[in-house]
């Protein structure tokens, strides 16, 4: 096992908790664990819990995981909490307003992908799994009672998503109190030293879980807070609805092109969160890069090489790069293009729906009102254009998407 302080810097590395006096804290108590561990020569035991409230997966949501790998890659036992209870309920954390509740059959039916992409992160080899429906749906109505006497509504209230509704007049369930103790007997449940979560678990993590553990007469856990990623637009929160997401379910030349999309700034934040790069040698390259020894495009293809190959291994981050050069660099069209065959007249909207370059219909006529289509190099501006199979089109979909349409019968 590595060094101690060795390990608390690498597992420090991209925390945030908003206030230096709690990440001074709880970096002393990640040290004293790592000692003691040290002493009696035996592993953390750290988790992570996921609700899967949805399986579409995107970069955003791995960091948490990257940290587990981090504890992992240490020799450390690493827990994959599948929150099939709670799940259920819906966590309010980042919410002002009552999230939707699940049926624990669609929870299992979401995690079942979400733990396929995690593995991806993960080292399946090592990682347990476990499910909280196991231990929260075997408490009984007193156990309840007495695990809610250990808090005040007042603490409850004090947290802003909360505390907007109250001001706004919005309702606040009591179910949604309840979902911080749920979080915190799962680690009760588990008797757990460090557990891992993002800046909207804060609440969950230190007040509601550290105090139940003591309530139970255990040491109260490790809370290792990671920072948030930023979206492509290197500032807002990475979130699908912004349109700013980097996706899981991608292709490795689009995973690649994406993440070269990123602004510059936002360059240090990718490397701490989203890679396994160890903080001296993120150091040295955030230190060449500002020092000018280094230019900002090789930095950051650095980077996503760093990343794509974490999901698609060191051919698919050739392979992403290579793509980008060709495309993006050099102005050439792509090779392996998706081909279209056309039969007959058909609306463009359809032919990019139906060749599965959109979600959906109502994407792609959002997609041309914006300006992100193009017939030929020039902007498509009619939603209704009509296509003949006439020879041999090419679509460019937004920057990464191409498409090659060509006459069926031909």
């Amino acid at each position: 096992m590595r060094p101690v302080e060795e390990q608390v810097q690498i597992l420090m590395q991209g925390t945030e908790y908003g206030d230096d006096e709690l990440k001074r804290t709880m970096a002393a108590e990640l040290r004293e664990r790592l000692t003691t561990a040290v002493a009696e020569n035996r592993p953390l035991k750290v988790y992570l819990g996921i609700d899967p409230s949805s399986s579409d997966l995107h970069l955003g949501h791995t960091v948490p995981l990257f940290k587990l790998r981090q504890f992992q890659d240490l020799g450390h036992d690493v827990t994959f909490l599948i929150g099939s209870f709670t799940g259920t309920i819906g966590d309010p954390s980042d919410k002002d307003k009552l999230r939707p509740q699940l049926s624990l059959e669609k929870t299992l039916e979401n995690a079942a992908t979400f733990a396929a992409q995690a593995f991806r992160v993960l080292d399946k080899s090592v990682t347990k799994i476990q499910y909280n429906h196991t231990w929260l749906s075997e408490l009984s109505f007193k156990d309840v009672i007495e695990l809610s006497s250990n808090f005040t509504v007042q603490q409850f209230l004090t947290r802003d998503n909360f505390r907007k509704r109250f001001d706004d007049n919005q309702p606040i369930y009591l179910h949604e109190f309840f979902y911080a103790l749920m979080q915190g007997y799962d680690a009760v449940a588990l008797e757990t030293d460090v557990q891992v979560g993002g800046t909207d678990q804060l609440f969950n993590i230190v007040t509601a879980g550290r105090k139940l553990q003591a309530a139970h007469n255990m040491k109260p856990q490790v809370a290792i807070i990671n920072g948030i990623l930023p979206g492509t637009d290197g500032i807002i929160r990475m979130s699908k609805s912004l349109g700013n997401h980097i996706p899981i379910a991608t292709t490795a030349e689009d995973m690649y092109g994406k993440v070269m999309s990123v602004p510059d700034m936002a360059i240090p934040d990718f490397f701490r969160l989203v890679s396994r790069y160890e903080p001296s040698e993120i150091e040295t390259i955030l230190r060449e890069l500002d020092s000018g020894k280094r230019h900002p495009m090789d930095v950051k293809m650095e980077l996503a090489r760093a990343i794509v190959s974490t999901f698609y291994g060191k051919e698919g981050a050739a392979a992403g790069e290579a793509h980008f050069k060709q495309v993006f660099r050099q102005g050439e069209l792509p090779d392996d293009m998706p081909v279209f065959e056309l039969g007959e007249t058909a609306l463009l909207v359809d032919i990019i729906f139906g060749a599965g370059l959109a979600r959906s219909k109502g994407e792609v006529r959002r997609l041309i009102k914006q300006g992100g289509i193009k017939l030929e190099g020039d902007k498509v501006e009619d939603t209704f254009l009509e296509i003949s199979p006439n020879g041999e089109q090419i679509v460019q979909i937004g920057k990464r998407r191409f498409l090659r349409i060509v006459n069926a019968s031909s």
